[in-house]
């Protein structure tokens, strides 16, 4: 039997009671299946679910085939080793007895002695230079990914099942996960906003507040697919309003025929041309047409209204984020930043960057790139004034905000409204609405606190206090914006950016996102004293 993962009517629900699934039906083959979906929707839940760590509230999962999981983050024991995670420690140690001299005959027996060579494949297929008695508490973030997956590799299951694989590693890193899932031929569900990684899946299966829906092919392909979903959306709603303008047409034609018809008949009453009778039952006659016309035009009216308000919802839901923002005025030819043969590092013996030049002219988009540990904190660090140069200059030449991870620039004690007033003190009330609700944040939605924002809303918010304003700031610095958001809120932030026309300095390793906003030019940090 080919292997296979089903789900067969599965419920469970959050332990506060909110539904995550309700009789969800899915079916996942042997082929590489992209799992997508906002924040919140229950993808990981559902790799929990199909790995049998928690258990649903109803319904059933049938698997045919073995699996190996790889989860987001694994807090490692400190005498934990690469070996450990491959479940080899026993057998590397017999190996290394029977290399010195020391096994007995009934070891030699059962030594593996392909053992060493599998786990050196396994580990390079990740691009990992490690041995398997290196400590986990060794690996960086990324490196830890690396073995992990490795470790899958290793196990040879008929399912993966990868929960975010590229978060927290380098560019390099990235490709390694990217080409091994490329040329994987078993099955695998990924969990991944990653849409470089997506577009080497099979099939998209995206996950909403109201099920699970399947798309054929990778990630771009599902673009494509939902595009046509918009624009048929669009076509729905403009024959729907056509309807409801056309009920009305006809409504107000077949008034206007009874008003005639009426007047025609008042004019003979009063002439005295018709009997007393016969006008009393054209009157009731009239009055009961007049009211059965009055009602189906209503029912027809109603129902246009209803196909018209899906639609919109549709679109709504469909459409992808834009906005319009004040500009900067930034001219081509003004000098935003100059960075003049700067060292700098926390070790006087061991500078991070070295004799570094950077200039930025302009509304330039620079992407800061290079792997782990080559200086690309310690440079925004640099530009901000957080650290001083040993050496050299560094002059930042406009006004600037700058965007980590946890968007510091805003007082989570604060709402969303209240942080905009604080950052834009000229802004009136009016504008300060106009200018959140321009990035999704209308109404109550704006009176939000900062400390109750998942990722994405957060650096939405952010986005949305700084460029909304009357005058934005004319030059932006970026680190890893992109980190554990899902697509819909990359593609708000993208949307964001692309409509910004100053300068920008951004740290990344994805590559789609970099793309999005149109980077004119990199400055690769190699490492190694740059």
């Amino acid at each position: 039997m080919s292997a296979s993962i089903t789900l067969s009517r599965l419920s469970w629900s959050t332990p506060d009671g909110r539904a995550l699934f309700s009789d969800l039906d899915l079916t996942f083959g042997p082929e590489r299946s992209g799992l997508v979906g906002r924040n919140g929707t229950g993808k990981t839940t559902l790799l929990r679910l199909i790995s049998g760590e928690i258990a649903p509230h109803a319904g059933s999962i049938t698997l045919n085939g073995t699996f190996s999981v790889l989860r987001q983050a694994v807090q490692a024991n400190p005498d934990e080793t690469i070996a450990d995670l491959f479940g080899i420690r026993a057998a590397m140690l017999l190996l290394q007895r029977a290399e010195s001299g020391e096994a007995s005959a009934e070891d030699l027996i059962n030594a593996d002695w392909t053992l060493g060579t599998r786990v050196a494949s396994a580990l390079a297929r990740v691009g990992l230079d490690a041995e398997f008695d290196t400590p986990l508490t060794a690996l960086s973030g990324g490196q830890s990914t690396r073995a992990r997956l490795a470790a899958l590799i290793f196990a040879e299951p008929d399912f993966m099942l990868l929960d975010e694989p590229t978060n927290n590693l380098d560019r390099e890193g990235r490709k390694a996960v990217i080409d091994l899932l490329a040329q994987w031929r078993g099955g695998a569900v990924v969990v991944s906003h990653d849409r470089e990684l997506l577009d080497t899946m099979d099939a998209i299966v995206e996950l909403t507040s109201l099920g699970a829906a399947r798309y054929g092919g990778n990630w771009s392909r599902y673009r494509e697919r939902k595009a046509l979903e918009l624009a048929a959306a669009r076509r729905d709603l403009a024959d729907a309003e056509k309807q409801v303008a056309e009920v009305d047409r006809r409504a107000q034609e077949t008034a206007e025929r009874k008003a005639r018809k009426d007047r025609a008949g008042q004019r003979k009453k009063d002439k005295g041309d018709m009997p007393r009778i016969l006008m009393g039952a054209r009157k009731d006659r009239s009055e009961d047409t007049g009211g059965e016309n009055a009602r189906l035009a209503e029912r027809r009216r109603a129902q246009a209204l209803e196909a018209a308000t899906l639609a919109r919802g549709r679109i709504e839901i469909l459409q992808p984020f834009s906005v319009v923002l004040p500009p900067t005025h930034l001219p081509p030819g003004r000098t935003v930043l100059v960075i003049e043969d700067a060292s700098i590092g926390y070790d006087i013996e061991k500078p991070i960057l070295r004799d570094l030049s950077l200039s930025i002219t302009g509304p330039e988009r620079i992407a800061v790139v290079g792997p782990n540990g080559s200086g690309k904190t310690t440079l925004l660090s640099l530009i901000t004034g957080q650290l001083q140069p040993w050496s050299g200059s560094v002059r930042v030449m406009a006004d600037w905000a700058m965007f980590d991870q946890k968007v510091s620039l805003l007082d989570p004690a604060l709402s969303i409204r209240d942080n905009f007033r604080r950052i834009n003190p000229e802004a009136g009330e009016n504008a300060c609405r106009a200018a959140l609700a321009r990035f999704m944040f209308r109404a109550d939605a704006a009176l939000q606190l900062v400390s109750t924002l998942s990722g994405g809303q957060l650096l939405r918010a952010g986005l949305a206090c700084v460029l909304g304003g009357s005058t934005p700031p004319p030059f932006l610095i970026l680190d890893e914006p992109t980190n554990h958001l899902d697509i819909e809120s990359i593609e708000a932030v993208e949307a964001g950016l692309r409509a910004y026309d100053g300068a920008i300095l951004v740290v990344s390793h994805d590559e789609a996102f970099l793309q999005a906003i149109g980077i004119s030019r990199r400055l690769d940090l190699p490492g190694k004293h740059v």
